[in-house]
């Protein structure tokens, strides 16, 4: 075993991610896998999702691989760094090289080098990597030449080389290297908490957006794309190797290109393809005739992004769309047929009491099939991260911390935003609840009640600011 190719996640540690139950492969893994298998790299992928941090450090300890290559989020960073510690403390493993790659790595990297990694991949991975693993295997080419690395010189220096141009057509790439893990896990899992199974496909890469919360570390402000028929070709592959009920497309803006999605609709019916998938869009790229083609291709449910539902706090976080644009896509989407998904983000820098009942209102008004709500965060690289770093309410240890744990100073306490959220769902809830058939009403009073112990609560914390 010369390569492998791991992530770092171990879904048994994620108390949260159980109750939802909704695990995926990362597909960045299975994409870099099949381009090193395409010019002439065997490998191996360690999929830690269904296993344990003992079983990945015996499987590297027993096979001692030349390259681990680690994708790198922020949900599993603290975990990379536990993969790194194990692998540099073992001498028999000295010639074990660390390449790191995906979101997290590039405005982390000089942590990441001195934490043991030797060598972080920027943005798309596939050409960089294939380059670095000619160079560690075969003592090919310079390492000064590849395009899109950064790693320590002999004497400790810091080397970024060159950024990597991205691949123009998408369509060049191999189709993720599926077959190297169980999928069947993930498939069962989901059978097992929701009674169907879901994979994950992607069309595009890149977001041409500006949304100041989201990072853009791996593609950048870019919209590139499959063709319909190479996108068509990999559904119809999947049907013939999985027996498995949706896909869950993973691009940001799926509608981005309404004559894309028209082109791709029009692709499977001329194939006969029938598939069932859910997607991401925003309300300013869909209209009734998008919904429709949705709707004819496929798609069960959508999320449309609003974040918030007062219009004040979207200009702020430079979402460049109308919250009645969103309510509105809702309202059509569920006409169609199609569920509907929404999220939400409270404790923007700016939100205030009001922006967040108006929040609530906006969600009881649109009436989602489906919601999440998470209290914002700062992300390195993002402008809101520059725009709050300096109101940081501690300074946290790298090593022990992600920016998840970052809290800075917002219009309330981090625990009133807490209780906002708790209200926020239970008065969605209770509406909901109001709607349901009779038998059903009994649940009403309880999520009336939540509402207004959390509105309590948030009376109670802002007494204190």
């Amino acid at each position: 075993m010369n390569i492998l190719l791991t992530h770092g996640y171990f879904l048994h540690e994620d108390e949260k991610e159980k109750k939802i139950m909704r695990p995926y492969v990362p597909l960045g893994i299975l994409y870099i896998s099949a381009w090193l298998e395409t010019n002439g790299y065997e490998n191996e992928i360690f999929d830690s999702t269904f296993s344990s941090f003992d079983q990945l450090s015996a499987t590297i300890e027993n096979n001692k691989p030349r390259i681990v290559a680690i994708y790198t989020n922020l949900m599993t960073k603290l975990n990379v760094l536990r993969i790194i510690k194990y692998i540099k403390s073992r001498p028999e493993l000295y010639q074990t090289k660390i390449v790191l790659g995906g979101p997290e790595v590039r405005n982390h990297a000089d942590n990441f080098l001195q934490h043991g990694a030797d060598f972080i991949v920027l943005g798309e991975g596939e050409e960089s990597m294939l380059e670095l693993t000619n160079y560690i295997i075969n003592g090919e080419g310079s390492i000064s030449a590849i395009a899109g690395i950064i790693y320590k010189d002999a004497t400790g220096g810091l080397c970024k080389n060159k950024e990597r141009e991205k691949l123009k057509d998408l369509d060049r790439l191999p189709l993720p290297n599926r077959q190297k893990v169980n999928l069947q896990l993930y498939f069962d899992a989901w059978k097992e908490k929701h009674g169907t199974s879901s994979i994950t496909l992607n069309t595009m890469r890149g977001c041409p957006y500006s949304c100041k919360w989201c990072s853009r570390a791996v593609y950048g402000a870019s919209y590139r794309r499959r063709t319909p028929a190479h996108v068509a070709d990999e559904i119809a592959w999947i049907q013939e190797n999985y027996s498995v009920d949706s896909i869950w497309f993973v691009d940001d803006v799926f509608t981005i290109s309404h004559k894309w999605l028209a082109a791709f609709n029009a692709e499977l019916k001329s194939r006969k393809l029938k598939v069932a998938y859910e997607c991401i869009t925003r309300a300013d790229r869909m209209n009734e005739e998008v919904v429709k083609q949705l709707k004819e291709s496929g798609c069960f449910r959508v999320w449309i992004g609003a974040e918030s539902g007062s219009q004040k706090v979207i200009d702020l976080m430079d979402r460049r769309v109308e919250v009645e644009q969103v309510r509105d896509m809702i309202h059509m989407a569920k006409r169609y047929g199609i569920q509907a998904g929404t999220f939400i983000m409270v404790g923007y820098p700016g939100e205030t009491k009001e922006d967040i009942f108006e929040t609530a209102r906006h969600l009881k008004s649109s009436d989602p099939d489906h919601f999440t709500i998470t209290v914002a965060y700062p992300i390195k690289g993002t402008p809101l991260y520059e725009e709050v770093e300096s109101r940081f309410m501690e300074q946290l240890s790298w090593d022990n911390s992600t920016d998840r744990d970052i809290d800075f100073k917002r219009t309330y306490t981090r625990r009133y935003y807490d209780y906002a959220v708790k209200m926020i769902s239970n008065e969605v809830y209770f509406r909901k609840a109001l709607k349901r058939p009779i038998g059903n009403l009994m649940h009403w009073p309880l999520f009336k009640l939540r509402s207004v112990w959390a509105q309590l609560g948030m009376k109670w914390q802002e007494l204190q600011t």
